[in-house]
């Protein structure tokens, strides 16, 4: 019988470390095209379980596409539980190759979900996402900036500047629309998604592109992967706040927004809203208890295949758990 082995690649812009367990073989090679070939070729000497790859600011989309058409199955590791883990393990030290040990490591023991290649057109949807984001900050911080200068020429380059990025921004918004109404799917998802009041088309191409399990988790493991679900901070008599922890960052930025906007214009989260409010809780905890609730209720709506108002009207029964 052969042995099972599981492998870690550390991601940097120009190498590939990678380390093979418990054969205790490593390797490296190029992040290029003839790297992720003679990789491949490296792991078929192995019969691999599985293969971690740490997030690396967008270095690792080559070889993880390359793993995946070779039929590998692919783990992608958060960086910052792989460095807790690192430290439970009693290794400080860091180094790229050290880092692929414990990658390998990790996935060898931790449950990980393997990774799986999004359509091509999901893929351009997280593309613009991601340089929309960019653009977004800046143009906060050119606005924030903006209200100290003095000098008359100064107010007029900040001026031209934001509305540029402004344009930008309204145009990779058009974009985001475009693809996802050239595909079937994403267009069907879309429709069911934007029926929520509240819900625009930034996050729902967010949801779309960020979040492909919606619909696929009951309701606390969703809460749980975008990072609003809160966790008991309990221990004998100690009872102290709940608070929310991790998750998907860029998911609940967005969430966060329209949550913001669905406390005004959706009569049902409204209502919410102010129930919660009159009890006595905080606005922080009832904003996040809003956004809590429209992703599980979207959650719901995709796997049911129903619009908004079907659920409002009761014409569909959707179970809060599965």
């Amino acid at each position: 019988m052969a042995m099972l082995s599981f492998g870690g690649v550390d991601v940097s812009k120009d190498r590939l470390d990678v380390m093979i367990l418990p054969e205790e073989q490593s390797f490296s090679v190029s992040n290029d095209v003839a790297g992720w070939t003679e990789l491949v070729e490296w792991l078929r000497g192995f019969s691999i379980v599985a293969i971690g790859i740490e997030a690396s600011g967008g270095y690792e989309r080559g070889v993880v596409r390359a793993l995946l058409a070779a039929g590998m199955s692919v783990r992608q590791v958060n960086p910052f539980k792989l460095r807790q883990f690192a430290k439970a393990s009693g290794v400080l030290a860091k180094s790229d190759p050290l880092d692929a040990r414990m990658i390998a490591s990790f996935v060898a023991i931790m449950p990980t979900r393997p990774v799986q290649r999004p359509a091509p057109a999901v893929e351009q949807l997280a593309g613009i996402l991601a340089v929309r984001r960019q653009l977004s900050d800046e143009k906060v911080a050119a606005e924030n900036a903006s209200r100290l200068l003095e000098d008359t020429m100064l107010q007029r380059l900040s001026r031209r500047r934001i509305a540029r990025l402004a344009a930008d921004i309204e145009l990779l918004d058009e974009r985001l629309v475009k693809i996802v109404s050239a595909d079937a799917a994403l267009a069907q998802r879309y429709r069911l998604l934007t029926s929520m009041s509240g819900v625009g088309a930034v996050l729902a191409c967010t949801l779309i592109a960020l979040l492909p399990e919606l619909g696929q988790m009951n309701r606390k493991q969703v809460a749980a992967l975008v990072g609003v679900a809160p966790y008991a901070f309990e221990s004998g008599k100690l009872k102290g706040r709940r608070c929310v922890w991790g998750g998907r960052a860029k998911v609940r930025r967005v969430l966060y927004m329209a949550a913001m906007s669905a406390c005004n214009w959706n009569p049902a989260l409204k209502a919410f809203h102010d129930r919660l409010e009159a009890t006595g809780k905080k606005p922080k905890v009832v904003i996040v208890a809003v956004m809590r609730k429209m992703l599980t209720t979207l959650n719901a709506m995709v796997r049911d295949d129903i619009v908004w108002a079907d659920h409002l009207s009761g014409r569909h029964t959707m179970p809060t758990a599965r």
